[in-house]
């Protein structure tokens, strides 16, 4: 069960779906659906997403929910796919990830469950 400790609202650059990882936008103040491992993560959408231009709630701190998008094993730490989905972090030799956080239990692609976000950057 999520136990949000730091949430913070921002304007959406771009769609972005429920419980997906998100990235600093453009712009200050902004948010985007995040696309990579490299992406400047910074919180997760809760249950209601956003459309472009709206306001969207960032979970930046605290344990949240995320979708999977693949096998995860608790205690695996996590970074963003091309979709904002939560996948395990693996970054090639010398290569850095950005992380959002550590997965609470394990799982498969289209589950949505707890994560301690913690961001951070991970080097292969």
């Amino acid at each position: 069960m999520a136990n949000q400790i730091l949430m913070k609202n921002y304007t959406s650059s771009g769609a972005i779906a429920a419980y997906r990882i998100v990235k600093m936008g453009a712009n200050d103040g902004e948010v985007a659906q995040a696309a990579a491992a490299t992406d400047l993560l910074m919180g997760v959408t809760g249950e209601i997403g956003s459309a472009s231009g709206e306001r969207v709630d960032i979970h930046k701190m605290g344990i949240a929910r995320i979708e999977f998008g693949g096998n995860v094993t608790r205690g695996n730490l996590l970074t963003s796919d091309a979709s904002g989905k939560a996948v395990v972090a693996a970054p090639a030799a010398g290569a850095n990830a950005r992380i959002i956080g550590f997965a609470e239990v394990s799982g498969v692609s289209g589950d949505i469950a707890d994560v301690l976000i913690a961001p951070s950057v991970m080097q292969g």
